[in-house]
């Protein structure tokens, strides 16, 4: 089945972590720290813990340190607010800003098709399925018929990431997990 191409795609940006305060505004915990998409949006979609999506207004959103403040119309006090806990953020991906010449958004690459140049041409490996950050580097994480792998996004590992395809140079050094 393929997704119709004029329903937005949602992409989840932070959880409600608890409500903040009295008078029904929810603490958000937010997945990219560095982003700040979610003080600027009017509306946004919220998925429940049931899996139950409610698209909502937002009254105000302002930041608070790592983490983000946000009223929501029509949830006013605490009990409501406690109603939401635990429930997925998410906009629309077409609200993204622009990239520059080789950025990504890691929502676009996972799922592609991760390959692996070698010196007969190119090997199919599997699938992407996620980009993690540690502290010394960020890696693409590549389910493989031997294993999962957690690739160094680096230029001496990664030839090149798009949505579509990410090209492999090299597994040397690294084992499946």
């Amino acid at each position: 089945m393929t997704a119709d191409p004029s329903t937005p795609r949602f992409v989840p940006l932070a959880e409600i972590a608890r409500p903040h305060g009295v008078r029904g505004e929810v603490r958000l915990r937010v997945f990219n720290t560095d982003s700040d998409l979610l003080l600027s949006c009017k509306e946004i979609r919220l998925t429940l813990a049931d899996g139950t999506p409610l698209d909502v207004q937002v009254t105000s959103a302002r930041q608070a340190n790592e983490a983000i403040l946000m009223r929501i119309k029509g949830y006013g006090d605490r009990d409501q607010v406690l109603l939401l806990q635990g429930a997925k953020v998410s906009i629309p991906r077409d609200l993204f800003p622009p990239l520059e010449d080789g950025e990504f958004y890691v929502c676009d690459v996972v799922g592609a098709m991760a390959s692996l140049t070698t010196e007969t041409g190119v090997e199919e490996l599997g699938k992407v399925l996620d980009i993690r950050s540690y502290p010394t580097m960020d890696v693409v994480v590549i389910k493989t018929p031997r294993g999962t792998y957690e690739v160094p996004l680096m230029d001496a590992y990664i030839e090149s990431v798009s949505p579509e395809a990410v090209r492999i140079r090299t597994l040397e050094d690294l084992e499946p997990g």
